[in-house]
């Protein structure tokens, strides 16, 4: 279900936080996990309470979780279950915590710098619906005595003003349940994913964003005893991307056959060539989770300026709708009360 609860970034960060700093403490999970199940928020209290329920009869911690459908990430999901099965799952939620902080901080970000021109969207669309009850409400009339219909798709008055918030309402409604899906990983959406990381300028930037997080993944997974062929689709996931997730059945392949992990990713014909080179170094020099952490603080500043290249692009294509409807309404109106009483004045001396 694309509306059930869902752990934000902000949430997952202070719950790692939290969890870690107790495990590391020598707390019991039972005795941190009560804490968190009683302060949990709304909807989420109850699933927060099962999970509480099911490690005081000796359910693992993971699997607990995992019962909870949707709530946690598969991410977080797997890498608690590494934690546990390794005993390092406080050093585990630790780094978690600063992965989904900087997810948190980088969508902030980009939210940030789209506000202002969403809500000139918002007046926008409210400035027609206006326009749309006030010449309703004064029976304005062209010189043929018909109402004025400043969209000219018959809306008009009160009952124009109700159809175009249900229209209105029903597009904001498909954009919430897009982005729901994105981020579930619904099917139907990952050929747009492909697509669209594919584009030049947006598509770069979005790598950047991706590769951000897979090179934090990597450090992160390599700090703990993994089987590769585990390892590889989890860093994959790790992207929310199916530009790179589509690969992993070939990675896993190559990894079982020997090769180094260079060349697996290399094989896939996804990744750039500063990202092979820098991990085909580390692998040689025995360095590679140093290395890939120093590798995702670079790829993090470059995701940060991605971030504010993919919001200067949303921004300007919002303001291109705004232009747009603003110019349709001018025209509209233009063609109402100027074009037409020429034209009827034209007709009216032949």
């Amino acid at each position: 279900m694309f509306f059930s609860p869902h752990l934000s970034g902000k949430r997952l960060s202070d719950l790692c936080h939290r969890l870690a700093t107790g495990l590391a403490a020598g707390v019991d999970i039972r005795k941190v996990w009560k804490r968190e199940a009683e302060n949990a928020p709304g909807r989420m209290r109850e699933q927060f309470q099962s999970v509480q329920h099911d490690i005081e009869q000796g359910e693992p911690f993971a699997t607990s979780l995992a019962k909870t459908g949707n709530l946690f990430p598969r991410l977080f999901l797997q890498m608690v279950d590494v934690g546990e099965r390794t005993g390092q799952t406080a050093e585990v939620l630790n780094k978690l915590e600063r992965h989904y902080r900087v997810r948190h901080e980088l969508m902030r970000t980009f939210l940030g710098l789209l506000a202002w021109p969403m809500i000139q969207l918002i007046m926008a669309v409210f400035i027609i619906g206006l326009l749309i009850w006030i010449l309703g409400a004064l029976d304005a009339r062209d010189l043929d005595g018909k109402p004025i219909d400043p969209l000219g798709i018959g809306l008009i008055g009160t009952r124009g003003v109700i159809i175009y918030a249900n229209l209105v309402l029903a597009t904001t409604l498909a954009i919430a349940a897009a982005v729901a899906a994105m981020r579930r990983g619904a099917l139907w959406l990952r050929p747009v994913q492909r697509f669209v990381t594919k584009l030049p300028g947006i598509g770069s930037a979005i790598q950047k964003i991706c590769l951000a997080q897979l090179a934090w993944t990597l450090h992160l997974l390599l700090n703990v005893e993994m089987d590769l062929r585990q390892l590889v689709p989890l860093v994959l996931l790790s992207t929310g991307n199916d530009y790179y997730i589509q690969h992993r059945k070939q990675m896993v392949a190559d990894v079982q056959a020997g090769l180094p992990l260079h060349l697996a990713f290399a094989n896939s014909g996804a990744f750039p060539p500063t990202f092979l080179d820098a991990l085909a170094v580390a692998e040689e020099s025995g360095q590679i989770s140093e290395s890939m952490a120093r590798l995702a603080n670079q790829y993090e500043a470059e995701a940060e300026s991605a971030m504010k290249y993919l919001a200067v692009a949303a921004g300007i294509a919002v303001w291109v709708l705004v232009a747009t409807l603003i110019v349709l309404m001018i025209f509209r109106l233009f063609i109402v009360f100027y074009l037409g009483p020429i034209k009827q004045a034209t007709e009216m001396t032949m």
